[in-house]
């Protein structure tokens, strides 16, 4: 049975000293979840929030990594910078990544490949835009993008990598989808997963659900047959909402 992945995603927000005291606060909270706890913070923040879970049970991730290991890209950090402070999870190819900072299917791609070689577990986004949805283009949207980003992997690499499917018209907005829809849009993913690397390898892959989730509707969401879990955002920066939807099962 897959386990449930809890991640937190802070985008821009959190000095050092927040991300202290949040973390801090949060501990206690999660310390007897047996969901994966996992906190995506800003570069800035990323020592202070490993050496503040150091020995707990919550992981630190990175928002986002550059597909070199080194070189002329200023402003970017590479996996292995990454790697080398601790880190064990990084978000790749976030809707607001896309939208923002014209990242593509083939740059979130190579950042999968980067992760994986500096021994990163990757959080990989997927999602429709509202015009899309309505258009009915959904399932055709979310498996094309998924097929692009896990291209040339590994049956182990497929099945480590985390996938959050991400509606963009959820995101921020206080949309969620239906958990029936949500559940049935990854179970879409999971499909075009088993078309090219096997039902095995689909079954044991982590898909998440990520667009305005909260407390009131996390347990929902995640006890659905396919949601495996979710990438968190707002919610994700106040202690004890972020913990209720950890402990959605208690």
């Amino acid at each position: 049975m897959r386990k449930k992945v809890i991640a937190g995603n802070w985008k821009m927000n959190m000095l050092p000293n927040e991300a202290i005291s949040m973390i801090t606060e949060l501990t206690p909270m999660v310390k007897d979840t047996e969901n994966e706890v996992i906190l995506c913070v800003p570069y800035t923040d990323l020592f202070y929030a490993l050496l503040t879970a150091q020995d707990t049970n919550i992981k630190i991730g990175a928002q986002n990594m550059h597909f070199e290991e080194k070189g002329a890209y200023t402003g970017e950090v590479s996996g292995k910078m990454l790697k080398s402070i601790g880190v064990e999870y990084v978000i790749i190819g976030h809707s607001e990544r896309r939208q923002y900072f014209a990242e593509t299917d083939e740059t979130v791609n190579k950042k999968i490949k980067a992760a994986f070689a500096n021994e990163l577990k990757p959080i990989v986004c997927v999602g429709e835009s509202l015009e899309q949805k309505e258009a009915g283009k959904t399932a055709e949207v979310i498996t094309n993008q998924t097929k692009l980003a896990l291209e040339g992997l590994t049956n182990e690499q497929v099945q480590n990598t985390i996938i959050a499917y991400e509606p963009i018209w959820a995101i921020g907005t206080g949309k969620t989808a239906t958990s029936e829809d949500a559940n049935n849009s990854i179970i879409c993913i999971r499909n075009k997963i088993a078309e090219i690397y096997g039902n095995e390898v689909a079954q044991n892959v982590i898909i998440q659900y990520g667009g305005s989730v909260k407390s009131s509707n996390a347990k929902e969401l995640f006890e659905t047959s396919d949601i495996d879990g979710g990438l968190i955002g707002g919610a994700s920066l106040k202690a004890e909402e972020f913990a209720k939807i950890v402990n959605y099962n208690k």
